[in-house]
């Protein structure tokens, strides 16, 4: 029962720290796009003029084509309709380019704002996390051998706190140094919950 209790602080932490990263990273991909659906919203003034000038431009040539088949001044009064439609395509073309930089912007802003929270899991966490496991495994390899567990329970003797190594024995460097089996079991097991990890015996 002790053995659980010293070990399943080290387990909740690992646990609540990957939790705490899955949400930090969920998190700041809502809030970029939320704040890309934001920006996004200064398409519409674009959108709105992209259809009236197609749309204006598109009723100004059909009404230059049916004035255009006047006998004789027909070909006169075509060219102010066509010079209009010509005009209102401009103004399609100019809100179609504003909803293309606007998409630009919210991309921009979108991928700004996950740079920060991304870079801290990727360069912070990340590299930490990686470093654990690696220890993790190779203390676990070095659990499976008489000779890896000496060496755990060195390493026990060198990092873990007093308050821990006086629970195993009043005198357990002496006890180590004895080679007491259940010395070393008990150190090298003390050194594995450090690391969030279970004995194999």
């Amino acid at each position: 029962m002790k053995i659980y209790a010293d070990r399943f602080p080290s387990v909740v932490r690992q646990f609540l720290t990957d939790l705490l990263v899955v949400v930090w990273v969920y998190a700041a991909v809502r809030f970029a796009l939320w704040v890309h659906d934001l920006v996004e919203k200064l398409a519409v003034p674009g959108r709105k003029l992209e259809g009236a000038g197609g749309g204006l431009a598109d009723n100004l040539a059909e009404a230059g084509g049916k004035v255009g088949r006047v006998p004789l001044v027909g070909d006169e009064l075509t060219a102010p309709f066509n010079r209009a439609a010509d005009a209102a395509r401009s103004v399609a073309e100019a809100g179609r380019d504003q909803q293309e930089l606007v998409g630009q912007l919210a991309l921009a802003l979108a991928v700004a704002v996950l740079v920060f929270p991304l870079g801290l899991v990727l360069f912070g966490w990340l590299p930490l996390r990686v470093r654990w496991m690696r220890r993790a495994g190779a203390a676990k390899a070095m659990a499976a051998v008489p000779a890896g567990r000496d060496l755990l329970a060195l390493r026990a003797l060198a990092g873990q706190p007093l308050s821990k190594l006086t629970r195993i024995g009043p005198d357990v460097a002496e006890s180590w140094r004895r080679g007491d089996d259940a010395t070393v079991d008990a150190l090298a097991a003390l050194e594995l919950r450090g690391l969030g990890l279970r004995s194999g015996r």
